[in-house]
C-alpha cells in the first residue's frame, strides 16, 4: 500500500470527547502542553538579559534563531545610542574568555546557554582622542566603561591617576564637594579596588573640582585615561617562537605587544594593589598599520607578514602562539575589526567565494566605519533624546557660581538648554588641549600653571557667567537642562580652560582622520538660545567703535602669542628632547624669537587690564581712564622698533633652520615629526613669519582707530583728545616700523612659499632659487587624449609648473610638465576646442589648453601669466638657477596595505588609506584649490595677511536649533576652532576658499542680531557675533579669503 499524501486530522480519544481530564503520565512535554498544543503554537521568544554599563541589568526578546544584529539592534534602540558603532556586546565562553557578539552570525551558534547568560554592554573600539566623540552621551557610557575597567583593573595606573580619575567620577555622580554626602556615596559605591587606601586622596582631588558640571567631568575622564597606556587595551596572553610569555593587543595603531607581568600571579596570591612600577605590563613592541601587509593565523599561530621596506633583511613574518584555535581566531577577528573600523573609509566588499572550494575564513567587520559614522552624525542620523544618569545627583557650590570677573569674559555665554539635534562634523579630529613643560628660564612668570597632580579647580579658573547655566539647572535628580555646549570634540558644556600634561608624539593617521575640507567637527548638541539675562548682558556691553577695535587688538593678541609658543615653548621643548639641532643655530633661532615673544607677553597684560576697566565698573569711571587705549598703544608700538634687529634676522633664521635640515637627518625628521603634532596646525615656517605679519594688523587696526568720521560717546573731550593724539602717534611709530621692514616681509613670504612648494612637489629640485618669485596656485583641466584632466598649476616669476596628485592617499602633487615663460604666448582659443573658459598656452616646445572652472578664473590666469611673460621678458638677462630633476617616475605605492586572511596564502590585498607624511595638511591652500577648483595669487595671499581675525563667536548649525560658543580663528584663509582662548590645539579647521558669506533671509529662520551665514552647495553654518562693528569685521575677512581679492575685471562669477 502506497503511502497517501494530504491532510490528517487529530482524532479526539473518548476520555477528551466526555471533557475529562488528561490522565497524568511521564511526558518531556512542560505541562498543560499537548503534541496539538506545541503543533499550534509558534516557537516562543527568547528573554535574553544585558547587563548595561551602569550596572543595571535589561531583558530583550528575540527570536531563538535570529542573527546577532537584531539584539544589537534593540539594544541600540532601546538606549536611543547614536555613536553605536563603538560598542558591543561580550559574553564569556567556556573558557572564561570575553567574546564579542559577532552580528551576522545567529545568537545560538555563539551562545550556548542564552536564558541563562548574562551578555554585557562594552566599549569596543577605543579612539585615541575623546575629542572624536561627537555625543554628551557616548562620552559618558565612555566615562562609565573607564569606571568598569579600573574598577576590573584593566585600566591599570599610578595610585594618585586612580585617584584623580575617582575623583571626576564622584563629581560626574554627585557633584561639588560635601564630606558627609561623598563619604556615604563612596562607602555604597566602589571605584578602585581598595579604595579605603586612596579615600583622603580622592576626597582632596574631588575638592578642587567645584563648579564642575557632569559632562565635563566625564570629559576630563576620557582626557586623562587617554593618555594612559593600558587605554583601551585589552589583552591576550600568547608566546613568542621562543616560548617566552607575552601580551597581544590592538589598538587604532596598530598591533601591540606587551611583556608578560609575572607580578599579576603575585598580586591575585597576596590580594593586593601592586606598586605602580609593576601594576602593567611593558608594551615592546607596536606593528603600525602601515607596516602591516598582512594578518592571518594557523591553527594556534598568529603571523604577522610585514611590508618589504619595512623589515629590510630581516624576517619578514612574525608568529605568535595562543592558547587555542579558537582563541587565536578571536584575535585575529578583533585585529580585523579594528583595522576596518579606524583605517578604511567604507567596509571591503567581499571576495568571491569558490563554489566547490573555499580557504580562509569569511568573516568581516560589518559595521560603519569610524568615517561613515562621523558623516552619519554629520548628515542627522538620529533625534538626540535627552537621557538620564542613574545614580547622578550633581549640584553645584555656591562658591562657584559667584564667582566675580570682569565683564569681558561673560558677553558671550549661553543659558540653560535641552539636548536638541543631531551633530554636524567631518573627518577632521583633533584632541584637546596640551601644554608643552615651560623651558627653564623662560616661563617662569607665566600665569596659569597646572597641578602637577590634576587640574586646578574650575571654580579659579572659569568666568562666573559661563557657570551661570549651571546655577539654572535643578540641582537634584537628573540634568534635565544641561549647560551651554561647546565643539564636541571637547567638554560639551562650559569651556575648560584647564591644561594639561605634554603630549609630542606624532598623530597616527587614524587620529587625524581624513580632509576636513566641507566642516569642522562641530556639534549641534545645542537646543534654546541664551537666556533672558544673558542677552541683557549682550546688550549692555560698551558701544562706542573704538571698544570693540580694542577687543579685536586683545582677541588677536591672544592667538598671536599662542602661534609664537608654538616656536618659543613646544619647537624648543622638542627640540631639546631629541638634542637634533645644532648649537649655533638654536641659538640663532631663539635668541631672535624669544626677545618678540617677552615684548608681546607684557603688551597683552597690558591690554588685558585696560579692557578689564574698560568693561568693569571700578573708581576709574570717574576719571575717564577706563576709556583709554592710546597710551598703551603708543608706548608699545614705540618699544617694537628697538626689535627691529629681530625682525630683520628672521630671513636668515628660516634659511638657515632650512639647509640644516637638508643637512641633517636628525634635524628632518624632527621637523617632520613635530609637524604632526596638533599644536602645530600650520607647517612650521608658517609660524616665523607671523612677527612681521603682526606688524602689518597692528597698521590696520590702528588706522580705524584713527579714523576721522570715528567718534568716541561718552570720553571726556579733554582726555579723548589726548587719547586720539596719542593713537596717532603710536599709528605713526608703526607705520614706520612696517615700511622699514616691508621689503623683508615680501623675501620671506616668497622663501616660505617656495620652501613650501619645495616640501610638497614630487620630482623637482632647485625651486628655491634667489630671484624666482611666487606668483599664483591653483587648480585647471588640462586637455589631454583622455579629454580633460585636473591638473594643478604653479606660476611663478621664470616659468609654469603643472603637477598631478601623488599616490592615492598621499598629500603630495608629482611634477608632470614645466613650460618656461621667455617664448610663451597665451590666446584665448574657446570656440576652437568648445571648451567653456578654456585658453591656448604656446611655449617654446609643447602646447598646452586648459580650461578653468568658471570666467572669472580663467581672466585671473590670463592676467597674470601676460604680466608674468612681459616681466620675464624685460629680465631676460637674469638667469636663475637651473632646476633639477623635473620628471620622476611615479613614487612607490605606500605601505599602507594589510591583507586581513586566514590563509596563509598571499592574496588579493585590499588598499586602505594612507597615513603618508603631510596629511594633516589638507587643509592647506594647494590641497583646498585642488579639491575646490579655484587658485590663489601673491596678491591674495598679502591681502590675507592684514585680514586675520579671533574672537569668540556663536555658532549654529543649520538644522539645529541651540547656539555653541566657540573661539574662533581665521587665518590662511582658514577658520580655525578652538574651545576657548587658552586652548593650545585647534579642535578643527574649515578652509573658506569657495564659501559664500552674507547675511541670513527670512527662509532661514534666523531670529537673532548681528548673524551671518557660511555657504558652501550644501554646507550651511550660521555664526551669531557680538556686535554690528564684530559682525562687519567677520564678513569683510572672509568675504577676502572666499572670494579672492585679486579679481581680474568685473564678470560675474559662473557657478
Amino acid at each position: 500500500m502506497g503511502e497517501l499524501e494530504g491532510t490528517y486530522r487529530v482524532l479526539q480519544t473518548p476520555g477528551t470527547r466526555l471533557g475529562a481530564q488528561t490522565p497524568a503520565g511521564v511526558s518531556t512535554l512542560e505541562p498543560g502542553h499537548g503534541p496539538s498544543a506545541a503543533a499550534a503554537w509558534p516557537a516562543a521568544r527568547t528573554p535574553i538579559r544585558v547587563q548595561l554599563l551602569d550596572s543595571s541589568v535589561e531583558v530583550f526578546d528575540v527570536e531563538p534563531k535570529c542573527y546577532g544584529q537584531v539584539l544589537l539592534t534593540q539594544v541600540w534602540k532601546r538606549l536611543n545610542l547614536i555613536e553605536c558603532d563603538y560598542f558591543g556586546l561580550e559574553f564569556q565562553n567556556v573558557q572564561s574568555c570575553w567574546i564579542w557578539l559577532e552580528p551576522m552570525k545567529p545568537i545560538v551558534r555563539q551562545v550556548r546557554r542564552p536564558k541563562n547568560t548574562v551578555l554585557r554592554l562594552a566599549v569596543k573600539f577605543f579612539p585615541p582622542d575623546p575629542g572624536q566623540l561627537q555625543e554628551e552621551y557616548t562620552r559618558y557610557l565612555f566615562a562609565l566603561q573607564l569606571k568598569r575597567d579600573l574598577l576590573e583593573e584593566r585600566l591599570t595606573c599610578t595610585d594618585t591617576t586612580a585617584a584623580l580619575l575617582a575623583s571626576h567620577l564622584l563629581q560626574a555622580e554627585i557633584g561639588d564637594y560635601e564630606e558627609a554626602l561623598v563619604r556615604e556615596h563612596l562607602r555604597a559605591h566602589e571605584y578602585l579596588p581598595g579604595q579605603e587606601r586612596a579615600l583622603e586622596r580622592i576626597l582632596e582631588l574631588h575638592r578642587g573640582h567645584a563648579g564642575q558640571t557632569p559632562a565635563e567631568s566625564d570629559f576630563q575622564v576620557l582626557e586623562i585615561a587617554r593618555k594612559l597606556e593600558m587605554y583601551g587595551i585589552r589583552f591576550h596572553m600568547a608566546s613568542d617562537r621562543e616560548g617566552t610569555k607575552i601580551n597581544l593587543a590592538v589598538s587604532h595603531m596598530g598591533v601591540l605587544v606587551f611583556q608578560s607581568c609575572a607580578c599579576v600571579r603575585l598580586q591575585m596570591f597576596l590580594n593586593e594593589r601592586l606598586c605602580p612600577e609593576f601594576q602593567s605590563s611593558t608594551k615592546i613592541n607596536t606593528f603600525n598599520w602601515s607596516r602591516l601587509r598582512k594578518l592571518s593565523f594557523k591553527r594556534k599561530r598568529f603571523l604577522i607578514k610585514l611590508h618589504p621596506e619595512v623589515h629590510g633583511p630581516y624576517q619578514d613574518t612574525l608568529e605568535f602562539v595562543l592558547g587555542s584555535r579558537d582563541a587565536c581566531k578571536n584575535f585575529w577577528k578583533t585585529c580585523v575589526e579594528y583595522h576596518t573600523f579606524f583605517r578604511l573609509s567604507d567596509q571591503p566588499k567581499p571576495r568571491a567565494r569558490a563554489i566547490l572550494f573555499s580557504r580562509g575564513s569569511s568573516f568581516r567587520y560589518s559595521g560603519r566605519t569610524q568615517k561613515q559614522l562621523v558623516d552619519y552624525v554629520k548628515d542627522g542620523g538620529m533625534k538626540r533624546i535627552p537621557y538620564e544618569r542613574k545614580h547622578s545627583k550633581t549640584q553645584m557650590s555656591l562658591r562657584a557660581l559667584n564667582a566675580n570677573l570682569p565683564r569681558q569674559s561673560i558677553l558671550f555665554t549661553e543659558g540653560t538648554r535641552t539636548p536638541a539635534s543631531p551633530s554636524s562634523t567631518s573627518a577632521s579630529f583633533c584632541s584637546g588641549p596640551a601644554s608643552p613643560p615651560a623651558p627653564v628660564g623662560l616661563l617662569g612668570s607665566k600665569d596659569s600653571s597646572s597641578s602637577p597632580t590634576g587640574p586646578p579647580a574650575p571654580s579659579a579658573r572659569w568666568p562666573a557667567a559661563e557657570r551661570s547655566g549651571v546655577a539654572a539647572a535643578p540641582p537634584p535628580g537628573p540634568p534635565a537642562f544641561q549647560p551651554c555646549q561647546g565643539l564636541s570634540v571637547e567638554s560639551p558644556q562650559l569651556p575648560s580652560t584647564r591644561k594639561t600634561p605634554p603630549s609630542l608624539s606624532p598623530l597616527g593617521p587614524a587620529e587625524q582622520g581624513s580632509s576636513p575640507l566641507l566642516s569642522p567637527v562641530l556639534s549641534d548638541a545645542g537646543g534654546a538660545g541664551m537666556d533672558d539675562q544673558e542677552e541683557l548682558r549682550h546688550k549692555c556691553a560698551p558701544a562706542d567703535e573704538a571698544y570693540f577695535i580694542a577687543k579685536e587688538i586683545l582677541a588677536t593678541e591672544r592667538t598671536y602669542l599662542k602661534d609664537l609658543e608654538v616656536i618659543t615653548v613646544w619647537f624648543r621643548s622638542a627640540v631639546v628632547k631629541a638634542d637634533a639641532m645644532p648649537a649655533d643655530l638654536m641659538t640663532l633661532l631663539f635668541s631672535n624669537v624669544d626677545p618678540i615673544y617677552e615684548f608681546h607677553r607684557g603688551f597683552l597684560r597690558e591690554v588685558e587690564q585696560r579692557l578689564a576697566l574698560w568693561e568693569g565698573s571700578s573708581s576709574a569711571q570717574a576719571t575717564g581712564d577706563h576709556r583709554r587705549i592710546g597710551d598703551v598703544l603708543l608706548s608699545n608700538m614705540l618699544q617694537l622698533k628697538a626689535l627691529t634687529r629681530h625682525f630683520q634676522r628672521l630671513h636668515e633664521v628660516l634659511t638657515e633652520l632650512e639647509a640644516a635640515s637638508r643637512r641633517l637627518r636628525r634635524l628632518e625628521a624632527l621637523r617632520r615629526d613635530f609637524e604632526l603634532q596638533k599644536v602645530c596646525y600650520l607647517p612650521l615656517n608658517a609660524f616665523l613669519l607671523k612677527p612681521l605679519q603682526r606688524l602689518r594688523h597692528y597698521r590696520l587696526l590702528l588706522r580705524r582707530l584713527c579714523a576721522p568720521d570715528r567718534q568716541d560717546p561718552g570720553q571726556d573731550p579733554d582726555r579723548g583728545d589726548q587719547d586720539r593724539a596719542d593713537r596717532r602717534e603710536a599709528l605713526k611709530a608703526i607705520t614706520e616700523v612696517t615700511s622699514t621692514l616691508q621689503h623683508s616681509l615680501v623675501r620671506l613670504e616668497n622663501l616660505q612659499k617656495l620652501m613650501e612648494l619645495q616640501r610638497d612637489l614630487v620630482g623637482i629640485e632647485n625651486l628655491i632659487a634667489p630671484g624666482r618669485e611666487f606668483i599664483r596656485e591653483g587648480c585647471l583641466h588640462k586637455l589631454t587624449r583622455k579629454g580633460l584632466q585636473q591638473r594643478m598649476f604653479f606660476l611663478f616669476s621664470d616659468m609654469l609648473l603643472y603637477t598631478g596628485r601623488g599616490a592615492s592617499g598621499t598629500s603630495h602633487f608629482r611634477i608632470r610638465g614645466l613650460l618656461p615663460l621667455r617664448g610663451m604666448l597665451v590666446e584665448e582659443r574657446e570656440n576652437e576646442w568648445s571648451v567653456p573658459h578654456c585658453f591656448t598656452i604656446y611655449a617654446a616646445q609643447k602646447t598646452v589648453v586648459v580650461a578653468a572652472s568658471t570666467q572669472l578664473e580663467k581672466e585671473k590666469w590670463m592676467r597674470d601669466l601676460n604680466a608674468a611673460i612681459d616681466a620675464a621678458k624685460s629680465n631676460a638677462d637674469t638667469a636663475l638657477a637651473p632646476l633639477g630633476s623635473v620628471l620622476c617616475p611615479h613614487p612607490r605605492r605606500p605601505s599602507d596595505e594589510v591583507s586581513l586572511e586566514e590563509s596563509e596564502d598571499d592574496a588579493r590585498r585590499a588598499r586602505c588609506s594612507s597615513g603618508g607624511p603631510g596629511q594633516h595638511r589638507a587643509s592647506t591652500a594647494m590641497h583646498v584649490c585642488w579639491d575646490r577648483t579655484t587658485s590663489i595669487s601673491r596678491a591674495d595671499r598679502s591681502a590675507a595677511v592684514e585680514n586675520q581675525l579671533s574672537g569668540y563667536l556663536l555658532r549654529k548649525f543649520k538644522n539645529s536649533s541651540g547656539w555653541q560658543k566657540l573661539w574662533v580663528v581665521f587665518t590662511n584663509f582658514c577658520l580655525f576652532f578652538y574651545k576657548t582662548h587658552q586652548d593650545d590645539c585647534p579642535l578643527a579647521s574649515l578652509p573658506l576658499l569657495g564659501y559664500s558669506v552674507s547675511l541670513p533671509g527670512e527662509a532661514d529662520g534666523i531670529h537673532k542680531e548681528h548673524v551671518f551665514k557660511l555657504q558652501f552647495k550644501s554646507h550651511v553654518y550660521f555664526f551669531r557675533a557680538e556686535s554690528k562693528y564684530t559682525l562687519g569685521r567677520w564678513m569683510e575677512v572672509i568675504e577676502s579669503a572666499s572670494t579672492s581679492p585679486g579679481r581680474a575685471g568685473t564678470s560675474e562669477e559662473e557657478a
